[in-house]
């Protein structure tokens, strides 16, 4: 009876011994604002806000089909597990033994039975909550895991949509090369109308045929880029390459309004990186508390309970119990305990400096994010009135050289300019966007 009072003095006690934990501070001071902002809040699913529905049907099936992120979840699974098991210490350990035992006398005359069944129990007390630390650091190991699962989601579906603006941009470009090339052949058709009535020279005809070779070149290239393209899409849904074919129905919209961006410290720690950060920071803390509670004493409580009898009408009569507690003081260890303390603690100063590393990190990518896409939209402008300028400044040449008021090399020239020009506004388009892309995928949050 007085064990059994000691039992409850122990458990009235245990609140009071268990070790606590501060709470993290920030460990760099984030900018008030960002240098730019829009007023449409970004959701959770950012890139629905390109309005294609095509793209939306892409991310969707990479979430549920990628093989990668198949593996992210599955490491979250074993981090579940591992905590779990951490947990496990926290309730009574129950072993049961059943044995069935025959004795032969010398004369083998006379077969002894012997039938025993036993319960072992086992406990430890978590007097300076070193079981509960210990668990507390799994469980956020497994929640840092599941934020490192929705980082990786945020990565896929930013591969997904770079890489489905470039498959528009190149369907684009052979859209644009083929209306290129229809020009080349008429003007090769016409310079070669022009040569037999002398009004042209030689070397007017092959410079207009080799700038349409040189078009059917950059043909080739795109259409060998546009299979590259379906092959990483067709993998990032979980698809064999050269199984799938995307044909892309829309051309590149109006780029969506810029995302709200104010208050980068609210923003920037529902990253999920940001925020896996900063579960490995407690977990390390809870392993510091840990090892500093495995210096202190251990209490054991453990109980048998078992029957051993010859008959089995006699087998429930014979109960035999004992209960026992075992205290456990760490004298000398030659500093193992002092040292894992240590570890412990550089570990966590560690995972400190990589969450100032990560949230300095957040915020230059939303930065840089803002300002390339800022220059980019300025030089799409500028593209696009160049190509304009371009296309008047041909326009006029080319009559004036059917007018024999200019040579061929000035008609080639302003078609050559013009044809790069067309080009490289659709580049620059689609670079608009991957920057976007980056600014979403670095405001993004689960």
């Amino acid at each position: 009876m007085r064990k059994i009072k000691f039992i409850f003095v122990v458990f009235a006690f245990l609140p009071a011994c268990v070790l606590t934990i501060d709470d993290i501070k920030s460990p760099v001071e984030l900018p008030a604002q960002f240098s730019n902002s829009g007023k449409q809040k970004l959701t959770t699913r950012w890139w629905q806000a390109f309005h294609d529905e095509e793209l939306n049907k892409l991310c969707e099936e990479a979430l549920t089909n990628n093989f990668s992120l198949k593996a992210f979840y599955n490491q979250l699974q074993q981090a579940q597990a591992i905590a779990k098991q951490a947990g496990a210490p926290l309730i009574p350990q129950l072993n049961t033994s059943l044995t069935d035992t025959s004795k032969i006398t010398e004369k083998d005359t006379t077969n002894l039975l012997s039938l025993g069944l036993g319960f072992t129990t086992y406990y430890e007390v978590d007097l300076w909550g070193r079981i509960r630390t210990t668990q507390n650091a799994t469980i956020l190991d497994a929640q840092a895991t599941q934020e490192d699962v929705n980082a990786a989601a945020i990565s896929l579906t930013a591969k997904i949509a770079s890489t489905w603006f470039k498959l528009l941009e190149q369907r684009q470009q052979l859209d644009l090369l083929a209306r290129q090339i229809s020009v080349n052949e008429k003007n090769v058709a016409l310079l070669q109308v022009r040569y037999q009535s002398s009004q042209a020279a030689a070397a007017d005809v092959l410079q207009q045929q080799q700038l349409l070779e040189s078009s059917r070149g950059n043909k080739l290239t795109v259409i060998s880029t546009l299979k590259v393209l379906e092959n990483q899409l067709a993998v990032l849904i979980g698809k064999s390459p050269n199984t799938v074919v995307f044909a892309p129905t829309t051309k590149f919209i109006s780029i969506p309004e810029l995302p709200l961006t104010d208050m980068p410290a609210t923003i920037l720690k529902n990253r999920p990186d940001v925020k896996s950060a900063y579960l490995r920071i407690q977990a390390a803390n809870q392993r510091i508390a840990s090892a500093i509670a495995d210096r202190f004493p251990k209490l054991s409580l453990s109980a048998n309970f078992g029957t051993n009898s010859p008959s089995l009408q006699s087998f429930f009569n014979n109960w035999l119990a004992t209960l026992a507690g075992n205290l456990v003081l760490p004298i000398l260890d030659g500093g193992r305990r002092i040292a894992e303390v240590e570890r412990n603690e550089a570990i966590s100063q560690q995972a400190l400096n990589q969450y100032a590393n990560v949230l300095l990190t957040a915020v230059g990518e939303v930065e840089n994010a803002l300002i390339q896409e800022k220059q980019q939209q300025l030089l799409v402008q500028n593209l696009t009135q160049q190509v304009k300028l371009a296309q008047d400044s041909s326009d006029r040449i080319r009559a004036r050289y059917l007018f024999g008021a200019m040579d061929f090399f000035r008609v080639l020239s302003a078609e050559l300019t013009l044809q790069n020009l067309e080009r490289t506004l659709l580049q620059a388009q689609q670079q608009l966007f991957d920057y976007r892309i980056a600014l979403n995928k670095a405001l993004a949050s689960d």
